[in-house]
């Protein structure tokens, strides 16, 4: 016979799980476009591959794990965690899917590939910031919950 029992999420938790997604992009797309232009600074003309060297595994390790982080808060109990959770990742996913589509290009066509990450950090960062400020000045509460235990 299933016995249940009630459960508290916190308000911090909620605010801190609708911000989650954004934190973790801001950190990686800026972690790497300063990466990138480290290695370019640093690069000796026989190593041009160094600046990508340096700025793709924030990039590749963060898309990887922004998978897990985004199905974790996916059926989070907050409507709103979850609202916050998945604008953060339709934003993440298009931005880095357009960069991926016509990197080449901007790059040939437009100065570089200091230029693209800098779109990516252009049209990223001041909407992931944006919301972040947004989550924290919501009203959170803490809910109860219904935890059922079996067996």
């Amino acid at each position: 016979m299933p016995s249940s029992h009630t459960r508290t999420l916190t308000a911090a938790s909620c605010r801190r799980q609708s911000r989650l997604f954004n934190f973790l992009a801001i950190s990686s797309t800026l972690l790497s476009f300063c990466l990138f232009a480290l290695g370019e600074l640093i690069a000796p003309a026989k190593m041009p591959f160094l600046p990508f060297a340096m700025a793709l595994p924030p990039i590749m390790l963060w898309l990887a794990a922004s998978i897990f982080v985004y199905a974790m808060i996916a059926h989070h109990p907050n409507e709103r965690v979850q609202h916050y959770n998945k604008w953060a990742g339709y934003r993440y996913y298009a931005i880095v899917g357009f960069l991926t589509i016509f990197s080449n290009d901007i790059a040939q066509q437009l100065g570089g590939w200091l230029t693209v990450l800098g779109m990516g950090v252009v049209a990223l960062v001041p909407w992931a910031v944006w919301d972040v400020i947004k989550a924290g000045r919501e009203d959170w509460v803490d809910m109860e919950l219904e935890v059922e235990h079996h067996g």
